[in-house]
């Protein structure tokens, strides 16, 4: 069910619960979101607030929704981990915000779920090891669809699917081929789709991997690198039509190699949550539906990442 928004019916909401925090003092933020979605979801009426002592009513909307079978999923908890080093998907601001396109897929997620959305920062290498460890719910970080991570986890339907491309000085005459690279350093980001790639086709060349691809864009500006692989949004948004972009260039075409880049990016689960990976590809479908998948898309990209 959705739950219409009117934004002066939750002002007047949130001013009578922001009444309670005096007297529930260690417990009111748990306590007081629960009235909220109470009052939001229709379980508990204004007129019940009016007329008994605010304390009752407040310890009844949880009980309340508590009892309800279909509003248990509204005040639970998702852990989502995330990156927060791979713009425009996702980067750090210096206050210590999290934005980009992946965060604000997952806030879309957390808000049809009607769940409260925690974000985990997780570095890349130990995205899988840390969902197997139940460090977190759902990894909706840019994540391929493999065959070889299918071995350990499960996915959703893709969410988006955009191709890889090397990147280079626009004025450097490489040939991006097995030959026309042989000697030369390419860096790419670690444990990605992006290494299977490079380990398989550039046998001739330097392989050097890094933590997160902003360090490949940083060494490829120094002089330390003579190309890089990566996905081509990340680089066109992250890098190129950035200030430290200026002089470098796509080199050759998009890559098709669905071996190592898979069927697109997708959320990633442990294999045993079977209903809640089927509640993100409800929340995927209805994210595209709605519009919502196109506002965040705009928001970000001159073109439709969702692909065909």
């Amino acid at each position: 069910m959705r739950v219409p928004f009117d934004w002066r019916l939750d002002f007047r909401n949130a001013f009578r619960i922001l009444r309670l925090r005096r007297m529930l003092g260690v417990h009111f933020h748990r306590l007081a979101y629960r009235c909220w979605l109470a009052l939001r979801l229709g379980v508990l009426k204004m007129s019940v607030i009016r007329s008994i002592p605010l304390r009752i009513a407040l310890f009844a909307s949880a009980l309340l929704l508590i009892g309800t079978s279909g509003s248990v999923q509204a005040v639970d908890k998702l852990r989502v981990a995330v990156e927060g080093a791979y713009p425009p998907f996702s980067w750090k601001e210096p206050d210590g915000t999290l934005k980009g396109f992946d965060i604000d897929i997952a806030s879309a997620v957390c808000v049809f779920t009607k769940r409260e959305c925690v974000l985990v920062e997780q570095e890349w290498d130990g995205m899988i090891p840390g969902l197997l460890a139940r460090k977190y719910d759902v990894i909706i970080a840019s994540m391929s669809i493999t065959e070889e991570r299918k071995k350990k986890i499960d996915f959703t339907d893709k969410y988006y699917n955009t191709p890889a491309m090397l990147v280079a000085k626009a004025e450097s005459g490489l040939t991006p081929t097995r030959a026309g690279l042989a000697g030369k350093r390419i860096g790419v980001q670690r444990a990605t789709t992006h290494q299977c790639h490079a380990d398989k086709v550039f046998t001739d060349s330097e392989i050097v991997l890094y933590q997160t691809q902003e360090e490949v864009f940083q060494d490829l500006v120094n002089g330390r690198l003579d190309v890089q692989l990566s996905d081509s949004i990340q680089a066109q948004t992250g890098f190129l039509a950035q200030p430290q972009g200026r002089g470098y260039a796509f080199l050759g075409d998009a890559i098709n190699d669905k071996a190592c880049f898979g069927e697109g990016a997708g959320f990633a689960l442990r294999k045993q949550d079977k209903q809640l990976t089927e509640l993100m590809n409800k929340a995927i479908a209805a994210l595209r539906a709605n519009g919502t998948y196109q506002r965040i898309n705009d928001k970000y990209f001159k073109v439709d990442v969702y692909g065909e």
